[in-house]
């Protein structure tokens, strides 16, 4: 909470340098609020030495999201513009932490540049702290999705780590997550954005989140260069971090373009955005038109992106197929270890080849027919993992989608609400489709819920609520 404080600073200097001082100040009550709680949690342990059990770990990852997403919340709450309810700014601040993009706000483009610029931040934060969870802290507690992995790939893959000490992984990944960001912006920059937007929009698109400076997204510059641009970048960010780290160890892109989970994700996003873009030729868009918006609403949508272009998801201008198709496929998301949401690609290609492994076992019962990945079997404690994984994730589903019901949303925008929000991705349908704002209290609160599941991937959460865990 202490390191947490220090991230007040830029968006008071952007506040100081924009806006002036009556913006400033929201962000340094927050600053002295957090540094205080952390102080006040660190002194009277300062001079205890203990090693943490997985226990303590489970119970670390999820107290620093919950108390990083109230006291974010803080610079909203003391704001004058816009001045939010606890339960927006929570709402809010949980969709930048967790990379979701969705968002109660609107009227982006008369707000005070530090608060669009600090909605950025967040999803910068929270872009690196999920690459970080994922590839380097979370296999040392015996979850998330990097064990897969180790399972499954012959080499430096099978190490617990990347790197022999935890810091010096952490710190390669921070190198290559910055040096992304850093690529994007000069690519904004370079192609005639505005300096502050694009900062705003690189920190957006390498975190695979959402919160964009404008009403409309991307689409308010009606600018073809920058979608290309977002969708080159998007792209990328759905690829593992860990790849990128091998491929600059070994100085060739050979671990990235040789790896199983990489070429059937870039597969299956390359099928739904065809089939998105013949529906929009056929459904009367022009050849150019149905080629670029369904390339960049499909890598958007289902990299967990949710930058949208004009018209999009409006059913008035989009046909309905085409936005289904998309929040199903948002379900995939991206690589494990990137920083996209969703049940990652790994475990649909797993899932993928336990059903082809039943059907021929159908056909010969006795054949002893193995899964593999790369040409190595995949253990069953593996295929179990992936099989309780999906099964809560899709419990999950179910149960908010029911919750948002029971409070009253109806089902096409409780569903697609829920889609929104648990796979990180941002845009919703019905009623959410242009923003989360309609929501009532009480789904907003649930919804705040379902990101951080999403984002935690359902284990880390859940299991605080098994009485065994804390026997």
């Amino acid at each position: 909470m202490m390191l947490f404080s220090a991230t007040m600073v830029p968006p008071m200097g952007v506040a100081w340098w924009y806006d002036g001082y009556h913006v400033v100040m929201p962000f340094g009550q927050t600053l002295v609020a957090t540094l205080g709680l952390g102080l006040l949690c660190w002194l009277p342990v300062c001079q205890i030495k203990i090693d943490l059990r997985n226990r303590d770990g489970f119970i670390l990852v999820v107290a620093f999201w919950m108390l990083a997403s109230l006291l974010g919340a803080l610079p909203f709450m003391l704001s004058e513009a816009p001045h939010m309810p606890l339960v927006d700014a929570v709402f809010e601040t949980v969709s930048g932490l967790t990379t979701t993009g969705a968002s109660v706000l609107s009227g982006l483009d008369q707000m005070p540049k530090a608060i669009l610029y600090y909605r950025a931040q967040l999803h910068f934060l929270g872009g690196i702290g999920i690459v970080v969870l994922a590839v380097a802290l979370m296999p040392m507690l015996g979850i998330g999705g990097m064990q897969l992995y180790r399972a499954s790939t012959p080499g430096p893959m099978k190490d617990e780590k990347l790197t022999p000490r935890i810091t010096e992984t952490a710190k390669n990944l921070w190198f290559i997550y910055v040096g992304l960001n850093l690529a994007c912006f000069l690519a904004y920059w370079l192609a005639g954005m505005d300096p502050f937007e694009a900062v705003c929009y690189s920190f957006t698109t390498i975190a695979l989140g959402g919160l964009a400076p404008h009403d409309a997204s991307i689409g308010h510059y009606q600018n073809p260069v920058f979608e290309w641009i977002t969708i080159f970048f998007m792209l990328m960010a759905m690829v593992s971090f860990a790849l990128y780290f091998l491929a600059w160890r070994s100085w060739s892109l050979k671990a990235i373009v040789s790896d199983a989970e990489f070429r059937f994700c870039m597969k299956v996003v390359a099928g739904i955005v065809a089939i998105a873009t013949i529906h929009l030729y056929l459904d009367g868009a022009s050849g150019w038109d149905s080629l670029h918006l369904g390339v960049f609403q499909g890598v958007s949508i289902i990299s967990g992106t949710g930058l949208v272009t004009a018209g999009y998801p409006v059913h008035e201008s989009w046909p309905s197929f085409v936005p289904l198709l998309l929040l199903l496929g948002s379900f995939f998301g991206g690589c494990v270890g990137s920083t996209c949401g969703g049940i990652k690609a790994i475990r649909f290609l797993l899932l993928y080849k336990q059903s082809v492994r039943e059907i021929r076992l159908l056909i010969r019962p006795t054949a002893r027919i193995a899964v593999k990945l790369g040409g190595h079997p995949i253990s069953n404690d593996v295929m179990q993992a992936v099989w309780g994984f999906f099964y809560l994730y899709i419990l999950s589903y179910c149960a908010f989608s029911l919750g948002l019901a029971a409070v009253g949303v109806d089902l096409v925008t409780a569903f697609g609400t829920t889609a929104a929000c648990l796979n990180n991705m941002g845009v919703g349908l019905g009623e959410t489709a242009v923003g989360f704002g309609p929501l009532s209290d009480t789904a907003t609160w649930l919804m705040s819920l379902a990101m951080l599941i999403g984002r935690l991937e359902v284990f880390p959460l859940l299991l605080l609520f098994i009485p065994d865990f804390w026997k």
